[in-house]
């Protein structure tokens, strides 16, 4: 469920029209089935997974029809039912509006809010931080102790964010030890649960 976090422009206006048609109503539908393919790799129960995937259009899609810019500049992650706002706004009410909207889908049990208020975020910072989240991945695909389907990965000048479910600590420590290893890491975000926690 990779967010469409800084999308430019051009390909903004070409979402808007996308998401405008009725036909689009069928989207979360047709991912739903792929999703759940996937999902039988992953922790997370087929239906928890058809349901993030719904979510996270849910949210992407408000986000968008409140305001272009907003929708550009946050990302959404949704795992269980918990909501990672990641990215960066230039004032403190987008970063609370985000929120609000997250909360106002169906099936949202958590928000967590890491949306950055800084005028940081351009072309290079976003280059940046998608090299690191693609070596991250490379990284967890790669390493034989560490199951990469079951976490997702977000990076935000520098900052990474995970979510998603860890078999044990140890897992969980190679992940984020495997993250502040990247080049251009400046700090780790767990928002990983282990598979024993009890869940809400």
């Amino acid at each position: 469920m990779t967010s469409r976090r800084r999308i430019f422009p051009g390909l903004a206006l070409l979402t808007v029209m996308a998401l405008s048609l009725p036909a689009c109503t069928s989207g979360p539908v047709v991912g739903s089935f792929a999703t759940a393919g996937v999902a039988v790799a992953q922790e997370r129960s087929a239906g928890n997974a058809v349901d993030d995937s719904v979510t996270t259009f849910t949210i992407n899609e408000r986000l968008l029809h409140y305001h272009v810019d907003l929708f550009q500049a946050v990302g959404v992650e949704v795992y269980e039912g918990r909501v990672l706002l990641t990215g960066s706004v230039p004032e403190p009410d987008d970063r609370i509006e985000a929120v609000r909207i997250a909360w106002m889908a169906n099936g949202v049990t958590e928000v967590l809010n890491e949306i950055q208020v800084t005028d940081r975020g351009g072309l290079a910072d976003y280059a940046r931080d998608t090299w690191v989240t693609t070596q991250l991945r490379s990284k967890l695909l790669l390493d034989k102790d560490v199951r990469a389907i079951n976490f997702n990965v977000e990076t935000v000048n520098g900052v990474v964010y995970l979510i998603g479910i860890a078999q044990d600590q140890a897992e969980l420590e190679r992940v984020t030890n495997h993250a502040r290893t990247i080049t251009n890491v400046v700090k780790v975000v767990s928002h990983a649960r282990l598979k024993d926690d009890p869940v809400n």
